[in-house]
Order: structure tokens, then C-alpha cells, then sequence
């Protein structure tokens, strides 16, 4: 099954044409229920969609109602710690490209490797560095999504993120920017490759998100993520971290980070 052909299949069975879409990450899935649910369909049923195994990944694309306007949600993404081949991790978002999607906002949980980003912090995502060892461009490129060697410059769009700073300003909620890596997972990151990483001008590290966005952009489609920082990494402490730890942070964070993106989307043209 090809991009182009769950992308048909999926036309047949949404009410109506999404132009936005989320991907909502650990900790983040309830936030899709909090909307006019306009439909729902489970990864299984999907052509081409395999099954995320990640805890708190529900596993649904969801058509809903956020400001008026239909969005496509992923209530949880596919990874590939879980032993998916990197095609398939991004096969919903070159998906998502062939719907017609031209926005696309990207949401993960991220442990923080600055003092200043505590748990709970929401992150506007401005740059990211892969270190996951491998790039989801590598292979045959695909002409009709977009060309052999991409820009990468700008690709989290400037313009969006000052939209969202600024709504997040009048309603007096506190976020922060910063720069995500994406290690490949799934065991979590020793001390000394947080101390390396937080050298390289990483601000935060987690195993998701770089690869969707760059097909994304490669896809031409235009990129705003945000991080929800739900643990201090192990260079300021050597506690294991829970994963209720995790989603309680997301969770708390989450209200604040739906404001923000109500605000977004109900702006976009």
C-alpha cells in the first residue's frame, strides 16, 4: 500500500478536508477528546499503518472541530525504538502530505538538559539536531513530495512560532523555546551523552518528532512543534524516571499547550 493509495482511502471516509494536522505525543493523547470529534478511525484499520506500542499512544486518527476548522490528529505516533522501519514511522505524515495538509503541528514529551526548562515547561521548538543515526530521506527519493536534497533551514516556520508567543503572551501563559534532539531510543540517555548533547546547544532530548518533520518539510509542508518537558534529564540527578512521572508533567502542561494551539489555528488562513 502506497502513501498516495491510504491517502485515497482515507478521502472516501472523512466528512471533510483537512488543510491542519497534530501529532500528539507521550502523555498527550487526551487532548484529541477535548474536541468536537468530527470522526475517528483506529491505526488498524488503515491501510499501511502499523500499530503504535508506545504507553499512552491510543492509536486513532481523528477528524475534528478546533476553531472551526477540521484538523486531522495522530492520537499517538509510530517510533522507531519500537522496531519499526523508518518508512513506516513517517508513512502518516508523507500520508498527510498527499490529503493536502499544509500545516502540521508536532507535539512529543522531552526531558529538559537546562536548569531553566523544569518539568511541566512547554518548549517551542525552533531547531533540532538528529542523532538518531539515520535520516528518513535516505533511499529512492520520492519527486512528486519534493527534491533529493531539501533545505532544512527555517524548518520549524518562524512566522507560526511568533504567532504562538504571541497568543501565549495575552493569555499570560509562561512557554520557552529551545532546541530538540532525537536520540533513536529506546533506553534512555546516559549522563555523559547529556552532558555532550547539552555541549552541542541541545536544550532538550527525547525519540520522536525529527523524523515526521522532516518529511514534513521536505513535503513542503509548514512546521510548528512544541516539546512538554516531563522530566530533568539524569545530568542533574540519577533517579530512574517513571513513566507516571511522564504523563503526569504532559498532562498538567497539556491545558496550557491546547490554549496556545486553539489560539493558533483559529489564526490560520
Amino acid at each position: 500500500m502506497t502513501y498516495i493509495e491510504t491517502a485515497n482511502w482515507l478521502k472516501e471516509r472523512l466528512p471533510q478536508q483537512p488543510e491542519i494536522a497534530i501529532i500528539l505525543g507521550t502523555g498527550l493523547s487526551d487532548l484529541a477528546e477535548e474536541f468536537e470529534i468530527l470522526k475517528t478511525i483506529p491505526y488498524r484499520d488503515i491501510p499501511g499503518f502499523v500499530q503504535s506500542t508506545a504507553p499512552s499512544h491510543k492509536g486513532n486518527l481523528i477528524l475534528a472541530n478546533i476553531s472551526g476548522k477540521a484538523v486531522l490528529l495522530m492520537q499517538g505516533r509510530f517510533h522507531f525504538y519500537e522496531g519499526y522501519a523508518m518508512s513506516k514511522v513517517v508513512f502518516p505524515t508523507r500520508v498527510m502530505a498527499a490529503l493536502g495538509i499544509k500545516s502540521l503541528i508536532v507535539t512529543n514529551a522531552a526531558g529538559s538538559l537546562r536548569t531553566e526548562l523544569p518539568p511541566g515547561s512547554v518548549v517551542r521548538i525552533t531547531d533540532h539536531i538528529n542523532f538518531m543515526g539515520i535520516n528518513p530521506l535516505v533511499g529512492e527519493n520520492l519527486e512528486a513530495l519534493g527534491e533529493r536534497f531539501p533545505s532544512m533551514n527555517e524548518l520549524y516556520d518562524p512566522e507560526y512560532g511568533q504567532i504562538c508567543d504571541e497568543i501565549a503572551q495575552q493569555n499570560k501563559i509562561e512557554t520557552f523555546t529551545g532546541i530538540y534532539l532525537a536520540v533513536s531510543g529506546p533506553s534512555l540517555e546516559t549522563k555523559a551523552e547529556c552532558a555532550a548533547f547539552a555541549l552541542w546547544g541541545a536544550d532538550l532530548v527525547g525519540m520522536s518528532t525529527v523524523p515526521e518533520v522532516v518529511i514534513a518539510r521536505h513535503a513542503g509542508i509548514k512546521v510548528l512543534a512544541y516539546s512538554i518537558v516531563t522530566n530533568y534529564s539524569n545530568l542533574f540527578h540519577s533517579l530512574a524516571h517513571s513513566q507516571e512521572e511522564i504523563r503526569h508533567h504532559a498532562g498538567v502542561a497539556s491545558q496550557q499547550l491546547k490554549q496556545v494551539l486553539t489560539g493558533f489555528i483559529a489564526q490560520l488562513a
